[in-house]
């Protein structure tokens, strides 16, 4: 099984590729507040279906460039759908 993340696409300007952006929380080790990380993953994108705002399902794989390492396996909850069920534009 490969490992899998949701997070938020932040950016989808380059070809082919998108940047999505995974936060967790995370607890202080003495003082045990749980706190936001972040980390930003660039994952391929072959058919440029997400847009920024979508939420999305991400998947190690092979190494594909330098930084590009993850594959987004599903759009989760789509930007453009919210604003339709809203009746926005």
């Amino acid at each position: 099984m490969k490992q899998q993340l949701t997070g938020i696409v932040i950016s989808n300007k380059m070809q082919k590729t998108a940047v999505v952006k995974v936060s967790r929380l995370k607890k202080h080790p003495k003082y045990f507040k749980r706190y936001l990380v972040s980390k930003h993953y660039h994952a391929h994108d072959e058919q440029k279906t997400c847009k920024v705002g979508d939420t999305v399902v991400i998947e190690s794989c092979r190494p594909i460039s330098t930084q590009k390492h993850w594959k987004i396996v599903k759009v989760v909850n789509s930007k453009s759908s919210n604003l339709e069920s809203l009746g926005e534009k």
